[in-house]
């Protein structure tokens, strides 16, 4: 079974994607028996912006396709297609369904069948499973599936559905009584359909050929078109398609009204299985392709890991897989601990373990509140990511820190800690004798509160073994994604625990001393190093107004906390004026932090001298169906890893020769704000997180780098093309 299949649901009738979903529904007024009318379908309903496709799909995509199991005697007839909309993509046009969609099914029950024993109280059903896959598109294309059971009473009536049936049904094409004609006339099509009704007559009607790949579909406007009325008679003249593949002696077609002329309990549309006369022009080119050159390319990149893009109403992991993305999970929250985004909490550790020497109790109770507040943190952050994403929202892994509300408060929260470290003011001094008893009390909850943090600074980061395992967590279960994510916790905070629990790795720190005092001054620089990071971060966000801004309210926030250090009424006086003026400067430029400007872009616009292009999967089309290699910096200012692969690997001279030399177009996608179209392109990659390199080319599957991007690695995918 391919890779997308796994969302399948395999006991149900419904299939949930971040993208649809899709059940299976029954109508059976007069119950499921030999002669009575029963319909059974998909019921699609897609996300804003996303949609499925109609029996021709236009210039790309693909048709739903269903396959069913029915008992025997029992058979089905061909989708009642509802007639679909043009959907433009760029200078291409398909035909599909967005919203709700229903695919109706004629059930079809003969003589021969032999219904089921009830068992005792019970009422005999029929079980009717159906395997659907369709392809999903926006500006990306993702291949899905789903496996469906529905349970139908055989007696009494299946109506829940009526309403959805009725729409489907009326949205179906009418039959003509005379199939008028279609004539080929140079490189077009002259068309034309009779017996049309009244009430249609001198409307303008849309033109949708049964037929695939014959007739320029994108080309069907009004200015590349023309059609017109002689009573009942519709005529239109259109272009034939560059590539056309087929030349039929018989085209299936269908008009239909605009929606703004479609009348409630009337017919929308209309069919008819026009003879074609005429002689066709010699074919472009021999054989039809199933999928276009744009589309494929897409495919071949979302087909890989399909199903990491998916959630499901019921588990269908294999166990194998589940237990390796576990391990993924927890080396790659092991490794967290060696990303340079995590160090200013190994500085706040390494004091609070020197401050306990000796204390074995000490240690253990540290190390067990420090990885509680770690794993509370990872299920928190995971669950809400979950939930974001299972509501439609396109969200991955560091999306806290695409806000620029978060990185701000961040920089306020981490100048405080360098303060404090730095000896500028101490707890005792700068907040009320209670809360300082409460935390001579309570050292665990400063433990607890340092693995929060832990994971609020580790979060953006992606280290090996972590990205694939994260990846995985999006397309599984709420119950087992988030036993992923208590893995990677517990990767993260185990070095620790393992310290607290195993004497021999505390006795290896020093005794207490005068040098805990020049160490935590030390400290507090990596402190000040994470504000600068996070002000450069902001800067990519809301631009240098919103650096400057933060930098000046950081200077504020500093100088109000040297303030309570004062004493008798200075400390007052001197704190209230301080307070005033950075209210008045943040209510007068404090929207510069928020505000929404374009990010520091690579290439401002596109000369023939700039290495790097921003991405967009329109470009990646292009340059995939011009035969040019692509590599893809997946990338965000705020992840620490990445800017060191930028910087190191990314910048290495002969890295970029052998780009050179393959002739590989370069994209980055920056995703230092959050961008619905990267993070849809990042989960068809298996992904939820930055880094994520991938370097593909046509006719070949993309290969997909690790996180920590390695000099060699590059040079031999390169030398692989």
């Amino acid at each position: 079974m391919p890779a997308a299949a796994q969302l399948a649901s395999k006991t149900g009738a419904v299939v949930t994607t971040p993208h649809v979903r899709a059940e299976l529904v029954a109508h059976a007024p007069d119950g499921v028996t030999p002669g009575a009318q029963a319909w059974v379908g998909l019921q699609i309903t897609h996300q804003p912006e996303w949609h499925t496709y109609w029996k021709n799909a236009g210039d790309s995509g693909l048709p739903t396709e269903l396959t069913w199991t029915l008992p025997a005697g029992v058979s089905t007839g061909e989708i009642a297609w509802p007639v679909p909309k043009k959907i433009p993509v760029g200078n291409l046009a398909n035909y599909g369904y967005e919203n709700t969609v229903l695919l109706p099914v004629p059930l079809e029950v003969s003589t021969l069948y032999k219904p089921p024993m009830a068992l005792a109280g019970g009422t005999p059903a029929m079980d009717v499973k159906l395997k659907a896959s369709w392809l999903v598109c926006r500006k990306e294309c993702i291949p899905e599936e789903g496996e469906f059971t529905l349970s139908l009473p055989l007696q009494g009536s299946t109506a829940l559905h009526k309403a959805e049936f009725d729409a489907a049904h009326a949205a179906q094409p009418q039959p003509l009584a005379k199939p008028g004609g279609i004539e080929v006339n140079g490189n077009n099509l002259q068309v034309r359909l009779e017996g049309l009704p009244a009430a249609v007559q001198g409307k303008t009607l849309a033109f949708f050929p049964e037929t695939p790949e014959v007739i320029r579909t994108a080309a069907v406007s009004g200015k590349d078109w023309t059609q017109s009325w002689q009573g009942d008679t519709w005529t239109a003249t259109m272009p034939l398609a560059d590539q056309r593949s087929a030349s039929p002696t018989v085209m299936p077609v269908v008009v239909a009204l605009a929606e703004a002329d479609r009348q409630p309990g009337q017919p929308v549309a209309w069919r008819a299985e026009a003879p074609v006369t005429g002689t066709w022009p010699a074919v472009a080119t021999p054989g039809r392709a199933e999928v276009s050159p744009a589309l494929q390319a897409a495919l071949a990149a979302n087909a890989a890991n399909a199903a990491a893009s998916s959630t499901t109403d019921l588990p269908a992991q294999p166990t194998g897989t589940f237990a390796m993305a576990l391990l993924g999970a927890l080396l790659g929250g092991l490794l967290l601990n060696l990303m340079p985004c995590v160090f200013p909490i190994l500085a706040i550790k390494v004091l609070g373990f020197a401050r306990q020497a000796g204390n074995a109790s000490a240690h253990r109770k540290a190390g067990l509140a420090y990885t509680g507040g770690v794993m509370l943190s990872f299920l928190a952050l995971g669950g809400a990511m979950l939930a974001l994403r299972a509501a439609g929202a396109q969200l991955g892994w560091g999306f806290q820190l695409q806000s620029p509300g978060v990185v701000a408060a961040l920089a306020a929260l981490f100048t405080l800690i360098g303060l404090n470290l730095v000896g500028v003011f101490e707890f005792g001094h700068a907040v009320p004798s209670s809360m300082c008893t409460a935390q001579a009390k309570h050292p665990l909850a400063n433990d607890f509160l340092s693995g929060v943090l832990a994971v609020v600074i580790a979060s953006p980061c992606t280290a090996p073994f972590m990205g694939a395992s994260l990846g995985f967590a999006i397309g599984l279960p709420a119950a087992q994604a988030l036993l992923l994510f208590v893995a990677l916790g517990l990767g993260l905070a185990l070095p620790y625990l393992v310290a607290g629990f195993v004497p021999a790795v505390a006795h290896l720190l020093p005794k207490p001393g005068p040098w805990m005092g020049t160490l935590r001054r030390l400290l507090a620089f990596p402190m000040f190093a994470t504000v600068a990071w996070l002000v450069w971060i902001l800067g990519q966000q809301s631009g240098i107004d919103g650096a400057g801004t933060l930098l000046a309210l950081l200077v504020c926030l500093a100088a109000i906390v040297w303030a309570f250090t004062l004493r008798g009424r200075t400390r007052l006086v001197i704190a209230t004026v301080l307070i005033a003026f950075t209210a008045v400067l943040t209510g007068a430029i404090g929207r510069n932090l928020l505000q929404v400007v374009e990010p520091a872009k690579l290439a401002a616009a596109s000369t023939a001298n700039q290495r790097w292009q921003p991405w967009s999967a329109e470009r990646v089309s292009e340059l995939s169906s011009a035969g040019q290699p692509v590599f893809i910096d997946f990338t965000a200012a705020w992840c620490v890893t990445c800017q060191y692969n930028k910087k190191r690997t990314l910048a290495d001279a002969e890295v970029l020769a052998d780009f050179d030399a393959k002739k590989v177009a370069m994209l980055r996608a920056d995703w230092t704000r959050r961008d619905p179209a990267i993070t849809a392109a990042l989960t068809a990659l298996g992904r939820s997180g930055v880094p994520v390199y991938v370097l593909q080319a046509p006719g070949k599957a993309p290969v997909v780098l690790t996180e920590i991007l390695g000099k060699d690695e590059v040079r031999a995918a390169l030398a692989a093309l």
